[in-house]
C-alpha cells in the first residue's frame, strides 16, 4: 500500500504544454481573471497581481521539457494582456494606455515576484534534467 500522499498527487492534472501552448495558456487565463477581477471586485490591480503568482507557478510546472525557457518570456507578456480590462480606461487610446502604464508601473512588484517565481522553478527543472542525461549518459558508458 502507498502512502496517501503520492495518491493524492497522482490526481492533480499534469499537462505538459508546448512553448505557444504555455503562452496561450498564461495569456488567457490572466485575460479571464482580469475581466472577472473588473466585473467582481471593481478592478483591484493588487487582486490581480496576486491571482498572477499561481498563473506563474502553473506555467512553470507544467511547461514540458524541451521548452523550459518559454515562461519567463510569456508570464510578463500575459501580465499585460490581462491588465487591459482591469486598468483605468479614461479618454480614448491615449488614456487607455495611461491606465495601461500605470498599472504595470504599479504592480511592477507581482509581476517580477511571479516571473521570478517561475524562473526559478523553471531553472531547477532544468538543473534535474541535465542531472538525469548525464546520469543516464554515464550509466550507458
Amino acid at each position: 500500500m502507498s502512502p496517501p500522499a503520492p495518491q493524492a498527487l497522482r490526481r492533480f492534472p499534469n499537462p505538459r504544454l508546448t512553448g505557444l501552448g504555455n503562452g496561450l495558456f498564461c495569456g488567457a487565463v490572466m485575460v479571464v481573471l482580469g475581466y472577472l477581477d473588473s466585473l467582481l471586485f471593481g478592478a483591484l490591480l493588487t487582486l490581480y497581481g496576486v491571482l498572477f503568482v499561481p498563473v506563474c507557478v502553473l506555467t512553470a510546472v507544467w511547461v514540458r521539457r524541451g521548452d523550459l525557457m518559454t515562461p519567463p518570456v510569456v508570464l510578463p507578456i500575459a501580465f499585460a494582456v490581462g491588465l487591459l480590462p482591469v486598468s483605468d480606461h479614461g479618454g480614448g487610446i491615449s488614456g487607455h494606455l495611461m491606465g495601461l502604464f500605470t498599472g504595470l508601473a504599479t504592480q511592477a512588484g507581482w509581476l517580477y515576484a511571479g516571473t521570478l517565481i517561475a524562473g526559478l522553478i523553471v531553472v531547477v527543472r532544468r538543473v534535474r534534467l541535465v542531472a538525469r542525461r548525464e546520469a543516464a549518459r554515464r550509466r550507458q558508458a
